[in-house]
């Protein structure tokens, strides 16, 4: 499978948008605009991570953002012991999931992050009705957990040690 990465800039955002989440509750996943807005929040306060737009072909077909945390009040508490990672507005366009892009750029993201950054747990919330997600990081390695966020169940993925 062969995709690559670039980095979600002011730049090429308005490239991004064509990315098609038509089809996914704006309650599943962080819209363009906050993802945008998390990114670069990020990059003012040197926050270590990265956002990915997703290329296939030169097309852009998803987006990934896996960063370091800022703690939430909401964090599970074994996420509160060690820094970690957090997981956000990873989604595929409609036209290109099934087909393996997703599994393979989530850890490719993880692996870039890790090899940029540092090896870290990463935690995710996913929306307790979107199973089919819930399925998806179950077999990437994420555990679910007792702990929610308003309607989003957190995830963790502890790294091999």
């Amino acid at each position: 499978m062969n995709i690559e990465f670039e980095e979600l800039t002011n730049q090429n955002v308005e490239l991004a948008r064509g990315i098609d989440r038509s089809d996914i509750s704006p309650k599943f996943v962080d819209d363009l605009n906050t993802i945008m807005e998390y990114t670069n929040y990020g990059v003012e306060h040197h926050c270590i991570g990265h956002t990915f737009v997703i290329k296939k072909n030169d097309i852009y077909v998803g987006l990934v953002m896996l960063g370091e945390a800022i703690e939430w009040e909401t964090d599970p508490p074994e996420m509160k012991s060690e820094p970690f990672y957090r997981l956000m507005g990873f989604v595929i366009d409609k036209k290109y999931r099934g087909k393996g892009i997703g599994g393979r750029a989530l850890e490719m993201a993880i692996a870039e992050v890790y090899k940029d950054f540092g090896v870290r747990p990463i935690a995710l919330g996913c929306h307790k009705e979107n199973k089919l997600a819930a399925k998806f990081y179950i077999k990437h390695g994420f555990k679910k957990t007792k702990y929610m966020e308003g309607n989003d169940i957190y995830y963790l993925r502890y790294p091999d040690r």
